[in-house]
């Protein structure tokens, strides 16, 4: 059973109705011990950085996501849910992330003739032996809404990149903890490939 992880921080139906589409067993919840006995657990999200950790504190979901990152659950986070694994946010100066992994959320750069939000397709530099991406091409184009991007701390854990203004570490995969920044349930195709590995880990 997959486990979602509801702290209202929207985009939880999508997710849910990829998974279905995918026969997968799906379970949209915020009660602490069905996270916990949960086969693998996502935490989706759009929205602001600061209201997120707020929500997950006042619904007391911290421990629980550390927790199953301990107990070697496999974790998936999606779009705002990877930033909130970080340690900070330029979109919330001050509020301390989940602080799972190493690195910080930055704004994107302004650039000529590119306009922030990031949104829209955008091609990946996939690294070789990335678990998410496994029967994917090098360069699949998945879809992005997004307005700060991560920094990694360590490059070592970044699966895949993208170019939009700058180098934006896309994806990451380090132990049972995997991120996107863009959205898979969002990215036809090729997102419902990328949740189906996931299922699969």
């Amino acid at each position: 059973m997959i486990a979602i992880i509801d702290y209202d921080a929207g985009n939880l139906k999508s997710v849910e109705k990829a998974l279905l589409s995918l026969n997968q067993e799906v379970l949209v919840t915020r009660d602490k011990d069905a996270i916990l006995q949960a086969d693998k657990v996502i935490l989706p999200g759009v929205g602001s950085f600061g209201d997120a950790m707020n929500n997950l504190d006042k619904f007391d979901l911290i421990d629980p996501i550390k927790k199953c990152v301990d107990n070697k659950t496999p974790f998936l986070g999606i779009c705002l849910g990877l930033q909130l694994l970080f340690e900070s946010s330029d979109e919330s100066v001050g509020v301390e992330g989940l602080n799972i992994l190493p690195g910080k959320i930055l704004r994107i750069p302004p650039k000529e003739d590119f306009k922030i939000p990031h949104m829209g397709w955008n091609s990946l530099n996939v690294k070789e032996d990335a678990k998410l991406f496994k029967g994917l091409t090098k360069n699949p184009y998945v879809y992005f809404v997004h307005s700060y991007y991560l920094q990694a701390a360590n490059e070592d854990i970044v699966a895949a990149t993208t170019e939009y203004t700058t180098t934006i570490h896309a994806s990451v995969e380090v132990g049972n903890v995997f991120a996107c920044q863009f959205h898979p349930e969002k990215s036809s195709s090729v997102g419902l490939k990328i949740l189906e590995n996931f299922a699969n880990l």
